[in-house]
C-alpha cells in the first residue's frame, strides 16, 4: 500500500525528497490511526466484557480492578503491538523504534502493576485487620522499588545496555540515593515499627500537640499519617515522628468502652462548717444518704462517749461536716447513676486546697465513648451537683465580677 501511494505521488508529478517525506508522513499517519483505533476498540471490548462479568460475579476483586483502571491499562498494550508490527516499514530506524516500543511496554507494565497494587490495597481495606495492620506504606515501598526497576530497564533498553551494567553504576550512587530517599527510608522503617508494636491504627484517636493534631487517624502511608482533627481539618505527621516524639493514643479508652470523667468543683472554704442538729435532721431526710447519716451519727456518738468528749465545744468532740456529708452524697449519687461504669474506678476526693478554694474532684467512667453522649452525661451530673450545693449550706467559689466590686464601692 505504501509503494502504491509512492507510485501515485510520482504519477502526479511529486518526486524526489518531497515524495519520500509525504510517503513517510502517510505511513506515520496510518500507524497512528491504527494504533489509536486498536486502543479504543480494545478498551471498549475489555471494559464492556469485564463490566458484564462484574455484574454477574459476586466477588469484589473484579469490581476493584475495574474501578482502579486495571483493564484500561491492559488496553494500552495494543498500540505497542501495532507500532512494533509496522516497524519494518522504517528499516533504517527499526531497531530504535522497537527499543522505544519495549520502553513504552515497560512503562505500561508499571502502570498496570500499580493499578493491581491499588486494587489489592482496596481489597485489604475491606477486612477488619486492615485497621490494625495497614499495608499502604509497604505497598508504596513496592511501587517505588518497581518504579526504580522500570526506570533502569527503560534507560537500559533505550541506550542498549544490559540491566546488570546499569545496576553496577547505581551501586556507586548509594549515598546520593540515601539522601534523595531519606524521608522514604525513615518512613518505611517507622511504618514497620508502628505496625510491629501496634502503636497506631486507622481509626485511633491520637493527640500530638507538637503538630496540633487532635483527632482520628484516617490514613497511614509511607511518608504521612493523616489525622482528621475534630474541627474537620487535616494534620499530616511523618511516621517517624510518631516513633521519635511522644503522643497520646486514646485507643485504650475506646477498647474499654468507658470514658473518664475527671473534673473538680471548688468549694468556698468560708462555707465549710460542722453540722448542727437541724442540719443532721435535714440530711437524714435525703434518700441517698439517710442510712449513712443514721449509722454515722451512732458511730460518732459512741466514739465521743468512749473518749469522754465535751459537747460544749465542737472542737472537743468528733462531728459531721457539711462538706464531708456532701462528698458522700455525691458518691452515692454517682453509684446510682445508670450511665456510669461500676466496674471501673468511681470516687469523689478532696484535692489540696488553693487560692480558688477546696477542690472536690469527681473521678468516674461513663458507659459510652461516644463524644456527644459523654458530654451530656457529664453535664447532667454537674448540673445536679451544682444545684444541690445550697442544700448542704455550701457555696461555690468564683472570682468576683465587676458588679460585686461596684457593690463593695
Amino acid at each position: 500500500m505504501f509503494e502504491f501511494f509512492n507510485d501515485w505521488l510520482e504519477t502526479n508529478g511529486v518526486k524526489g525528497l518531497f515524495s519520500d517525506v509525504l510517503t513517510t508522513l502517510f505511513i506515520i499517519g496510518i500507524i497512528a490511526l491504527v494504533s489509536y483505533l486498536s486502543y479504543k476498540i480494545s478498551k471498549v471490548i475489555l471494559q464492556r466484557t469485564m463490566k458484564h462479568f462484574v455484574e454477574k460475579s459476586k466477588t469484589r476483586w473484579d469490581d476493584v480492578l475495574l474501578k482502579r483502571g486495571f483493564f484500561v491499562r491492559l488496553s494500552m498494550f495494543f498500540p505497542a503491538f501495532v507500532i512494533y508490527g509496522f516497524s519494518s516499514a522504517f528499516a533504517d530506524y527499526q531497531d530504535i523504534i522497537q527499543r522505544c516500543v519495549f520502553s513504552y511496554m515497560i512503562f505500561v507494565s508499571l502502570l498496570t502493576l500499580n493499578a493491581f497494587l491499588n486494587a489489592f490495597t482496596d481489597m485489604y481495606s475491606y477486612h477488619e485487620v486492615s485497621r490494625q495492620r495497614p499495608i499502604k506504606g509497604y505497598v508504596q515501598v513496592f511501587k517505588i522499588f518497581f518504579a526504580i526497576i522500570a526506570v533502569i530497564s527503560i534507560v537500559g533498553t533505550l541506550i542498549n545496555k544490559p540491566f546488570g551494567y546499569l545496576i553496577g553504576g547505581i551501586g556507586a550512587m548509594t549515598a546520593v540515593f540515601s539522601l534523595v530517599f531519606k524521608d522514604t527510608i525513615l518512613g518505611f522503617v517507622a511504618s514497620i515499627q508502628l505496625s510491629a508494636n501496634d502503636m497506631v491504627r486507622i481509626g485511633d484517636w491520637i493527640e500530638m500537640p507538637k503538630y496540633d493534631a487532635d483527632g482520628e487517624i484516617v490514613d497511614i502511608s509511607l511518608n504521612t499519617v493523616k489525622v482528621q482533627n475534630w474541627d474537620k481539618t487535616i494534620t499530616t505527621i511523618p511516621p517517624y515522628a510518631l516513633i521519635s516524639d511522644s503522643f497520646k493514643n486514646w485507643r485504650g479508652m475506646q477498647d474499654s468502652g468507658g470514658r473518664r470523667i475527671k473534673r473538680s468543683i471548688f468549694i468556698d472554704m468560708n462555707s465549710i462548717k460542722f453540722c448542727d442538729e437541724q442540719m443532721i435532721k435535714k440530711f437524714s431526710e435525703i434518700r441517698y444518704i439517710s442510712e449513712y447519716i443514721t449509722s454515722k451519727v451512732k458511730e460518732i456518738e459512741e466514739y465521743n462517749r468512749l473518749m469522754g468528749a465535751d459537747d460544749s465545744n465542737p472542737v472537743n468532740s468528733r462531728r459531721l461536716t457539711n462538706v464531708g456529708t456532701f462528698r458522700i452524697y455525691i458518691l452515692e449519687y454517682l453509684k446510682r447513676n445508670p450511665r456510669l461504669r461500676k466496674d471501673m474506678t468511681l470516687m469523689v476526693r478532696q484535692l489540696a486546697n488553693n487560692e480558688r478554694g477546696l477542690p472536690l474532684e469527681i473521678y468516674a467512667f461513663t458507659n459510652t465513648i461516644i463524644w456527644v453522649e459523654y458530654e451530656a452525661i457529664q453535664s447532667d451530673i454537674f448540673d445536679h451537683i451544682l444545684a444541690v450545693l445550697p442544700i448542704f449550706e455550701l457555696k461555690l467559689f468564683q472570682n468576683p465580677t465587676g458588679n460585686e466590686f461596684k457593690i463593695i464601692h
